[in-house]
């Protein structure tokens, strides 16, 4: 074989050797990987918050003074928003237009590919319809957490109570725009022990937002833990 004829040799493994790499990772991707087949099909994936219930509060016989109800916030990723029927919107939240574009700017401020809090303690009601309609609002969804039930109507100093935090409590990593820290009382001095630990939830969803299950079968959720009691 001259010279020529080797150096082509050479040239043509290395160009068949890249197609076969190219076409067996393509092979694996499209066919092997259920993974990746469910991604296709499904348009992104979304890392929901799993917020843990916060710890109860009992008396010294064993009575439960302080509890936990359902509540429900309206999550926006900024950059994921598409053009939407604002008027139908500002209808089920009962807020103005100016509001709601405030809310909105406030949170592409805050950070464009990350989930905020753009409605917070949506009644039961409202959630519902929402929950009906939301698959016209990509980059919107329902995330749903607890707030405090108190069962007595005394001692409120003593319980004290919890609020949104603000810019410096958020230098605390643990807390985000939107979460809920204790601010007076019990829940304010008690506050790592019963706010618990924060969970996640990976999910797939179609071009129209709606859930279609689990990313990677659950491989990289993580539970919430639910506070201590006091």
């Amino acid at each position: 074989m001259n010279k020529f004829g080797y150096r082509q040799g050479i040239i043509s493994g290395i160009i068949i050797s890249v197609c076969v790499v190219y076409l067996l990772r393509l092979f694996t991707y499209q066919v092997v990987s259920d993974k990746y087949k469910v991604m296709a099909e499904n348009n992104s994936q979304r890392t929901e918050t799993e917020y843990p219930a916060r710890g109860l509060i009992y008396d010294r016989n064993n009575k439960l003074l302080v509890d936990n109800q359902a509540a429900y916030d309206l999550m926006i990723i900024p950059n994921q928003v598409k053009k939407f029927d604002t008027l139908e919107l500002i209808s089920i939240l009962d807020i103005t237009k100016e509001s709601l574009e405030k809310r909105i700017q406030d949170c592409r401020d805050y950070a464009k590919f990350k989930p905020s809090v753009l409605v917070s303690q949506i009644p039961g009601n409202k959630y519902a319809v929402l929950q009906e309609k939301l698959y016209r609002y990509p980059g919107f969804y329902i995330q749903t957490r607890t707030l405090r039930k108190y069962n007595v109507n005394h001692s409120a100093d003593v319980f004290g109570y919890i609020g949104e935090v603000n810019s410096e409590q958020m230098k605390d990593p643990y807390y985000a725009q939107g979460d809920y820290i204790g601010i007076s009382g019990l829940e304010k001095t008690y506050e790592k022990h019963l706010r618990g630990t924060k969970g996640k939830r990976v999910v797939l969803v179609d071009n129209k937002n709606r859930v279609k299950g689990s990313f990677a079968d659950g491989e990289y959720d993580e539970d919430a833990i639910v506070g201590e009691n006091l």
